[in-house]
């Protein structure tokens, strides 16, 4: 009920061993403000760690405030931009419009109308992976707000490192713009 900032364990789907830890960094301030206002509408930033906490850094994200779209930005361990996300105003189930750090659109996360299933899109139209939220069974979907989230990459040639890095922070952004009710 007090939980203030989340963490997201990451496994691999073929072997379900754990290869990283995605954990919310808040600072006081605005662990203090999650009391008044809406956790969505709040500056935040999850590190993606491998393994542990005390792994190397892979990436990280960063929500400033929001009032009306979001914005999430995705860095590389070293601190290199490597795109943002900003929220559809307008859409049934959700998703972004993903831009590279020279704000030119590479590629748009699509939601389905339930808000389950988002397909990770090229300007194209070509599918480059999908991202399913998991159902959890009954227990856990009325008694916790935890949530499991498949991310499938499509092999090819847009399949870059920054790409897959994208993808993987793409579960995250929309666990943190649009499912977690805090």
């Amino acid at each position: 009920m007090l939980k203030l900032a989340d963490v997201f364990d990451i496994y691999d789907a073929e072997s379900q061993a754990k290869v990283a830890l995605a954990r919310e960094t808040p600072g006081g301030l605005i662990f203090f403000l999650r009391f008044l206002l809406k956790k969505q509408m709040l500056p935040n930033e999850v590190t993606v760690t491998q393994n542990d906490e005390n792994g190397p850094l892979l990436f990280k994200i960063k929500k400033p405030l929001t009032l009306l779209r979001s914005q999430v930005w995705v860095e590389d361990a070293s601190g290199r931009r490597l795109g943002y996300f900003k929220s559809k105003l307008f859409s049934f189930g959700g998703g972004f419009f993903v831009y590279d750090p020279g704000d030119q659109q590479l590629a748009e996360l699509k939601g389905d109308w339930k808000g389950w299933n988002f397909k990770f899109l090229a300007g194209d139209g070509k599918e480059l992976g999908l991202v399913t939220k998991q159902w959890g069974g009954l227990a856990k979907e009325l008694f916790t707000s935890a949530d499991t989230y498949a991310v499938s990459i499509h092999d090819g040639p847009t399949a870059t490192p920054d790409m897959t890095i994208l993808m993987l922070a793409a579960a995250l952004a929309v666990d943190i713009v649009y499912k977690e009710k805090g």
